[in-house]
């Protein structure tokens, strides 16, 4: 479990983050794609800075195997899995050729992003609800940048006229 958390954590994040930024940018030429994973990434992080500072939950104490500090709710854990390995495999999604390359993707991030989750629960950091939180913030927040993503690759096709 303490795997599945330090692969969610900040170094972890960042490394993926920037190795991601290069790939696209420099090797794939995707720079719509780069802009629409460090909006993703960047508002995710905002939007849950702001909601602990007003929440100011603190840290379950029970039980708890790992240490964390700052604030509880929501879980900054989930949402930066939800923005980084949720907006990947959409982005992977696009690119891959059939459905057995989009059963892989979907299977590997669902698993990634539920077991950071779960590692948070088991390790005593956070309470299932912040959890829940963090993911559904995230997933609602991914949701609105791939319609908003969607919208803008039909408007920018050839032959679109509004």
């Amino acid at each position: 479990m303490k795997a599945f958390t330090w692969i969610g954590s900040g170094i972890p994040v960042t490394v993926i983050t920037l190795a991601v930024i290069v790939l696209l940018y420099v090797l794939l030429k995707h720079r719509s794609e780069l802009v629409f994973l460090i909006a993703l990434t960047v508002t995710s992080s905002l939007l849950n800075s702001v909601i602990k500072r007003i929440f100011k939950r603190e840290r379950p104490t029970l039980n708890r195997i790992a240490e964390a500090n700052g604030f509880s709710f929501p879980s900054g854990h989930a949402m930066a899995t939800i923005a980084l390995y949720g907006g990947l495999a959409y982005l992977l999604w696009k690119h891959a050729p059939g459905w057995i390359g989009r059963l892989i993707i979907f299977t590997l991030s669902f698993v990634m992003i539920l077991m950071i989750g779960v590692s948070r629960i088991y390790l005593g950091v956070h309470y299932p609800s912040d959890v829940l939180a963090g993911y559904l913030l995230s997933g609602s927040l991914l949701t609105v940048f791939i319609w908003y993503y969607n919208r803008y690759l039909e408007r920018s096709k050839p032959g679109f006229e509004s």
